[in-house]
């Protein structure tokens, strides 16, 4: 066989095989909507500065609820924690103290009561013995009686007074204590924000500052991917977008995923776009899509930026 039959021959055999790759690309596939894994990250950060001390996580690690992603080193705040809770137990002190005080004037209220009942008593029994005798008594132990429980009545009186004021003593000693212990809750609190928990499982998607390096207040350490924010965002054509609606469920697949996963649609956009230039659609003549969203039933495998195909939804559904 001459050479140029050798060409030939190569060529036409190139040929047959771009034209039975085409036809069964083109033939009998199953029409697919494009779209990719995205997620909503959540970054973490503290509302002190200082200098990070560890970082016991690394990217692309998984994470369960509760799990600590980073410290920031606490001294500043344990100088704050135990002054707060220097001033709750000088708190504490001044409210058994009020308590004492006001202990005794209550005691001196009852002590001031008897007293006037006492002269009261006295008065009454008097008054009875004139009545019966008017020279059984003299005006001047009548006159002595009355002043007596004037005096006792005084005393009750001014002891009354001073106890209310002890007892307001008790109850101003207890506020402060309990704006003692607010002050040092809210040390712990921040003492807790130096060393955050990842809020649910997920995957970290990055590390920005390492140890020994110093951050600003509220500037992100660590970037976390929980599951439940993963979602698939994909695009339908606008002749199809009606039966896309929040709450339905699809399905999808994607190279390495297994089975196909389930997905209930979450969003569906109200404004049309062109099909983005990423995305390769099946149906050329369908140009303008509305993006869509679905939260996956897997959300804790499927990597953001991943090329999903989800099964388009049918008449009757």
């Amino acid at each position: 066989m001459t050479p140029r039959r050798i060409l030939i021959a190569a060529a036409l055999a190139i040929v047959v095989g771009l034209l039975v790759w085409w036809l069964w690309g083109r033939g009998d596939g199953e029409r697919m909507l494009s779209g990719y894994i995205e997620g909503d990250a959540l970054f973490l950060s503290t509302p002190v500065a200082g200098t990070v001390t560890s970082v016991p996580v690394a990217e692309g690690q998984r994470v369960k609820a509760g799990e600590r992603l980073f410290t920031i080193d606490p001294a500043t705040l344990s100088a704050q924690g135990e002054q707060a809770g220097a001033v709750e137990a000088q708190a504490r002190t001044n409210v058994a103290s009020a308590q004492a005080v006001a202990q005794q004037a209550e005691a001196e209220v009852a002590a001031a009561a008897a007293t006037a009942r006492r002269a009261r008593q006295d008065l009454d029994r008097y008054l009875a013995t004139a009545r019966a005798d008017s020279e059984a008594v003299a005006g001047r132990e009548l006159d002595q009686a009355r002043t007596l429980l004037r005096e006792a009545e005084a005393r009750l009186a001014a002891a009354r007074e001073t106890a209310a004021a002890r007892r307001a003593q008790v109850a101003a000693a207890r506020a402060q204590v309990a704006q003692a212990r607010g002050g040092v809750r809210e040390v712990q609190i921040r003492v807790d924000q130096l060393a955050p928990a990842a809020p649910a499982a997920g995957r970290v998607q990055d590390v920005f500052y390492r140890p020994g390096e110093w951050v600003a207040a509220n500037q992100p350490i660590v970037s976390l991917l929980p599951d439940d924010r993963v979602k698939v965002r994909f695009f339908v054509p606008q002749a199809e977008v009606a039966r896309y609606r929040i709450g339905t469920e699809v399905t999808f697949s994607c190279d390495g995923c297994g089975d196909p996963i389930r997905a209930r649609i979450s969003f569906v956009s109200a404004r049309p776009e062109f099909t983005p230039p990423v995305i390769y659609s099946r149906e050329a003549r369908d140009r303008m899509v509305f993006m869509a969203e679905a939260i996956p039933a897997a959300g804790a495998r499927l990597m953001p930026g991943l090329p999903v195909d989800v099964r388009p939804l049918g008449d009757a559904e």
